[in-house]
């Protein structure tokens, strides 16, 4: 039976503060606010309010919602998919998310602006204090210990002049705020230069394309604008329908390319663009929005995601997929880790005995990921060279077996327990790698 939340504890003081009201955060603050603590959930800006993303949630992100009690039909406005469609090697490839206990074997599309609003108003609904407008700054520390105890915030509108100064206190403060994540950096959580980063770029267009049933994923990004050779680029490309008239489309690169700081993504994107089919409408006229970019923090690229009172969830933890780039189901997966260990550690009777509670978060997040991050850190160093992604493309998209297994692999998807002979291959590599 679910707990009603406690009663505030004044207006700016909560057992925790949570700092982004993203996936991570609104994920983290609805089941602290679900077990009964009082929670404060501070937001930046304002909903609906747009974030650079694919829109595409696997099988594992569709679990998550689920688990939250939103109402994903189709009635809600929520698009299904049936799975992946791999084109590159001159092969075109469709591969339906895998039949598992573990998960659904359908995803969804929906547009940040609005998936991430949805999220949020279901931490408040489960008791969470969300304030929007509310820019966090500098983190609040105690002299003696070095902990952390509270944030200060400016309330206020971006465009405002009159701006009011406040503080927040809070024993526990959970950094949810993206890759930027200013309180980690504050409370001296540096980015590790040994973990991979990515880059997303995309756009939306009015498009006939727009009820796709399957994701798109390409392995070559061509630019055939001319004069001379095509010229392939580096990174991969997605189209993913929106169902509402418009598509996604974006791309995606790996600092582990020769190209990375070398070229402009946006006209990296124009390009590959102008390649398609022109009745798909991919042409600057029917462009929605300006192509706008985002950094992907991947493979734990900041660490401890516990210290002095501050867990690290999401983005700001590094928590996205260095296999393809997913990072909303590791948000949210991280966010619901980060509320349960905090839910234990506040039913612990001295100080002590919660700390010992709240150390065992990043144990946890290693055990759950470690592993397979540590491969895909491996595979990104491969794909990083053009010519292992071409040979790859060529080679593996014309055996639908192995690439029933990539996709498994890629995009996380096997039963724990029970499943098949692929599954086991999975996991048994995911615990023999190091958990780094």
């Amino acid at each position: 039976m679910t707990e009603s939340p406690s009663q505030p504890l004044s207006e700016h003081c909560a057992d925790v503060i949570v700092v982004g009201a993203g996936p991570a955060g609104s994920t983290t603050a609805y089941y602290l606010a679900k077990a009964g603590l009082d929670v404060l959930l501070l937001e930046k800006t304002a909903f609906p309010r747009e974030k650079v993303c694919g829109d595409g949630l696997t099988p594992r992100a569709t679990k998550q919602l689920v688990s939250m009690g939103i109402d994903i039909s189709e009635e809600a406005g929520w698009l299904r998919n049936k799975g992946l469609r791999i084109i590159g090697g001159g092969v075109r490839l469709q591969l339906d998310w895998p039949e598992l206990a573990s998960y659904p074997d359908y995803g969804l599309v929906r547009k940040r602006d609005d998936f991430d609003e949805q999220l949020a108003r279901q931490a408040q609904k489960a008791g969470a204090r969300l304030h929007e407008r509310c820019n966090v700054g500098a983190p609040i520390v105690d002299d003696r210990t070095g902990r952390i105890t509270g944030v200060h915030a400016k309330l206020g509108d971006a465009d405002s002049k009159e701006k009011r100064e406040v503080t927040f206190h809070a024993p526990l403060v959970v950094a949810a705020d993206g890759n930027s994540t200013r309180l980690s950096l504050a409370m001296g959580l540096h980015r590790r230069e040994d973990r991979p980063m990515g880059v997303a770029v995309r756009t939306y267009f009015t498009s006939p394309r727009h009820e796709d049933d399957y994701l798109e994923s390409w392995l070559e990004l061509w630019d055939r604008r001319g004069p001379g050779e095509d010229r392939l680029l580096p990174g991969y490309g997605w189209i993913f329908g929106m169902g509402d008239g418009t598509s996604n489309v974006g791309l995606g690169v790996l600092n582990t390319s020769s190209s990375f700081k070398e070229l402009d993504w946006r006209e990296v994107l124009k390009a590959w663009c102008a390649s398609m089919p022109e009745d798909w409408g991919y042409t600057p006229d029917n462009m929605t929005i300006p192509i706008r970019g985002a950094a992907l923090p991947m493979a734990f690229n900041r660490q401890p995601h516990y210290t002095k009172g501050l867990l690290l969830v999401g983005d700001a933890g590094g928590m996205v997929n260095p296999f393809n780039g997913e990072g909303i189901a590791y948000a949210m997966e991280s966010g619901q880790i980060a509320a349960d260990v905090i839910v234990q550690a506040q039913a612990r009777a001295t100080p002590a005995q919660r700390e010992l509670a709240l150390q065992r978060y990043p144990k946890v997040l290693k055990d759950t990921y470690g592993g397979y991050y540590t491969l895909g850190r491996a595979f990104v160093k491969l794909i990083g060279n053009p010519n292992v992604m071409k040979i790859a493309a060529q080679r593996g998209l014309t055996h639908p077996l192995l690439m029933k297994f990539t996709l498994k692999m890629l995009a996380n998807l096997t039963d724990p327990t029970g499943g098949d002979a692929m599954d086991r291959i999975i996991n048994g590599l995911t615990k023999v790698a190091p958990k780094a």
